[in-house]
């Protein structure tokens, strides 16, 4: 079988929760073996967190699919020289601790790589490093809050916008510190924060204010439901469809199509200009059903889908043809979109996320851990 891009890349998570559980799934995909490092009493706190089915959180199940799990106390001064082994035949470590935190625990990135030279230390936190909020609690809704994206109304999004971010900026980071140190032969600290990381998703909202315009009128990009031309929409059976129409060319067929070729100039009309269009399109739109309106509209293109839940994305044909669905021993998993084709690799098949320590024995033994001194380990709590 052709080889996956990160195969032979050994990956040590020392993460908690969301953001580097997903960084890491993303490498998993990409072929990397990861090897989750767990606390012996409990493991991570997304193996309880609810949503729980068959005794373990989904959460738990969806972020930790094709890695190995290992249990280890890293707060006990015994862990030092097990995970010192362990990180000697590694590549990346990846942590989420509060920065006093990792130093507490000895995994931060200057004494971690004072140790090992080749090993890329990323970190994902909340606000990072450095600053006055370091070492300050907070979770994505705080992140979302501080970074501007809940303003205009205030609302709670439903999403983990921050960390999935973070997530994926942890990543790239990761993969850019793989790819410079096969030219330089040394590795790499990679810092992400959360909150800079949900900054990162302002760029488009706030474009005119970035670029410098200080002009009240000018029109930034209709993207926050004010405009009739990107908006939803419901429908006389209650419910809902999405159009995108941005560009001048689909905005003109769908006003065309819906018999208002009088709205096609009033697209980016301001104030309450715009106001009467959107309320004019809301109108129409509520005197024929979803799939009347899916089906008037089935021969052109101007951006309209359905708005569909949870169950009906998870049975979407598109997504089962490219393999982003994955039906698999009774559960359904959705695999990273990332598709590399040039190495000739097939997406990385699904293994369910591990049983707590399933790997402990396996991965301790592949580092030279001895079996008499796992055991001592074990009989003292510590694995």
């Amino acid at each position: 079988m052709p080889s996956q891009p990160l195969d032979g890349v050994r990956v040590i998570d020392l993460t908690r929760l969301l953001p580097g559980a997903y960084a890491t799934l993303l490498l998993a995909d990409l072929g990397a073996d990861i090897v989750k490092i767990e606390d012996p009493h409990g493991g991570d706190p997304s193996r309880t967190l609810p949503p729980v089915r068959g005794g373990t959180g989904a959460y738990f199940e969806v972020l930790n699919r094709n890695k190995r799990s290992v249990t280890l106390d890293l707060r006990s001064p015994d862990t030092a020289p097990v995970l010192d082994a362990v990180l000697a035949r590694a590549d990346v470590v990846i942590e989420s601790f509060r920065p006093q935190t990792a130093r507490r625990l000895g995994v931060d990135a200057e004494t971690l790589r004072a140790r090992h030279a080749r090993l890329i230390c990323a970190s994902v936190s909340g606000f990072g490093r450095t600053g006055p909020m370091a070492e300050r609690a907070a979770h994505d809704i705080n992140f979302e809050a501080l970074a501007g994206l809940l303003a205009d109304p205030p609302k709670v999004p439903g999403m983990l916008i921050g960390d999935i971010g973070a997530a994926l900026h942890a990543a790239a980071g990761i993969l850019g510190a793989l790819f410079q140190r096969e030219r330089t032969g040394t590795g790499a600290a990679v810092e992400v924060s959360i909150q800079d990381a949900a900054l990162s998703w302002l760029l488009v909202p706030a474009a005119l204010r970035l670029a410098g315009s200080n002009d009240p009128d000018a029109v930034d990009l209709p993207v926050d439901g004010g405009n009739a031309c990107y908006n939803i929409y419901r429908t006389a059976d209650g419910r809902f469809v999405a159009l995108g129409a941005l560009e001048p060319k689909f905005w003109t067929i769908f006003c065309q199509r819906i018999g208002r070729p009088d709205l096609v100039a009033l697209q980016y009309a301001g104030g309450t200009q715009q106001a009467s269009v959107l309320d004019a399109v809301r109108t129409l739109m509520l005197t024929r059903t979803q799939n009347e309106w899916l089906t008037s509209f089935a021969d052109v293109d101007v951006c309209l889908t359905p708005v569909v839940g949870v169950g009906d994305v998870l049975a979407d044909p598109q997504l089962e043809k490219r393999g982003t669905v994955v039906r698999h021993q009774g559960r359904t998993y959705v695999t990273s979109p990332i598709v590399m084709t040039s190495s000739g690799a097939a997406r990385v098949p699904v293994r369910p996320a591990p049983a707590l320590g399933a790997d402990t024995e396996t991965v301790l033994a592949e580092a030279g851990v001895g079996a008499d001194e796992r055991a001592r380990l074990r009989e003292r709590g510590i694995i």
